[in-house]
């Protein structure tokens, strides 16, 4: 009887670190997924600012174009 309880269990201890490292990669896929949304939503958003005029005359961020365009990496995005 002993050995049925301690065969089970180690099944399923089996099958609960099965769920967790399924469960860890999706989290990694879905973290790194946000993350490149983020940064290409502020690439889009840097992109849009440019193309539209300066509501607020000179000092929007079309008053000096090379500090308009500047690259950002990814890995500061992250915090």
């Amino acid at each position: 009887m002993h050995w049925l309880l301690t065969g089970a269990s180690i099944l399923l201890a089996a099958l609960a670190l099965l769920r967790a490292r399924r469960t860890a990669k999706r989290l990694e896929r879905l973290t790194e997924s946000y993350w490149e949304l983020r940064y290409e939503t502020g690439q889009l958003r840097a992109r849009v600012t440019r193309l539209e005029p300066s509501e607020a005359g000179s000092s929007g961020p079309q008053a000096d174009p090379a500090g308009a365009t500047a690259f950002v990496p990814l890995s500061s995005l992250k915090r």
